[in-house]
């Protein structure tokens, strides 16, 4: 079984560990679009325009589904991909229904935090009209930090300034969750937990999606044949470079300390 993982860039790959660690023996290709990064504030047709592209390059690759762990990318085209191939498409959405029904009976407001592109797409707005009976759920653009996880900078002075800035326009003693909505913003998940109090619930959709994905493969039959291998790709190139296929490490070994 091979299933292909399709982002702008890194973000994805935390989808990617996620569905490791739960199907360790199935193999996997991962295609960063590392040559149109970011696409949080590209206009919606340029964002489809580019997502039918990899895939397409990915399912060439004989893939038995590919995951669009991208949540900008499933907002602009994930009906276009799924009507475009006969295999799965699995896109992302933000955790804002785990994180309606979780905040209960506290009383206190959901923030969304995702790229401005995903922010004001209507697949968004529609699942907010669905499940925020409460009118509790707030937005908030962060496309900054897709900036920073590409260059690498996760942990300096310079990311926790734009964050914490980004967090003063929000009063923290209001809200119960922070929902992580870009595969990207998980790489700062423990600055979110130190700049933020510690009553308040950081999550995001990935462990939903990969459960989504196992699902879909278990009825079609699709068995875990493999050894956890991924093959990566950038805008289309096989990547074989040494230094960025550690740098891949490094991000699992990252996300392993979460």
């Amino acid at each position: 079984m091979i299933t292909g993982f399709f982002d702008s860039g890194i973000g994805g790959i935390t989808v990617l560990h996620e569905a490791i660690k739960l199907m360790p023996r199935a193999d996997y290709i991962y295609y960063a679009d590392s040559d149109n990064v970011p696409y949080g504030t590209r206009s919606r047709d340029e964002v489809a325009s580019l997502a039918v592209s990899a895939v397409d390059f990915i399912v060439r690759q004989g893939v038995d589904a590919v995951v669009i762990a991208c949540n900008t990318a499933t907002s602009a085209a994930i009906e276009t991909l799924r009507n475009r191939y006969s295999i799965p498409v699995i896109g992302m959405e933000p955790a804002i229904k785990p994180a309606v029904e979780k905040n209960g009976k506290r009383h206190k407001r959901v923030l969304v935090t995702a790229t401005p592109l995903t922010l004001k797409e209507e697949k968004l707005k529609n699942l907010i009209a669905r499940v925020d009976n409460e009118h509790i759920v707030d937005l908030l653009p962060l496309s900054g930090l897709v900036k920073f996880a590409e260059d690498y900078c996760f942990d300096d002075a310079g990311v926790r300034s734009y964050l914490e800035n980004a967090l003063s326009a929000i009063d923290p003693s209001l809200y119960s969750t922070v929902v992580l909505g870009c595969t990207h913003f998980i790489y700062f998940r423990n600055l979110f937990r130190q700049i933020l109090p510690n009553s308040i619930d950081i999550i995001d959709g990935n462990s939903g999606t990969v459960r989504n994905l196992q699902n879909i493969m278990r009825q079609k039959n699709l068995q875990e044949s493999g050894s956890g291998f991924v093959t990566y790709y950038t805008s289309g190139r096989l990547v074989e470079n040494s230094e960025l296929l550690d740098r891949y490490d490094l991000l699992h070994r990252m996300l392993d300390l979460q």
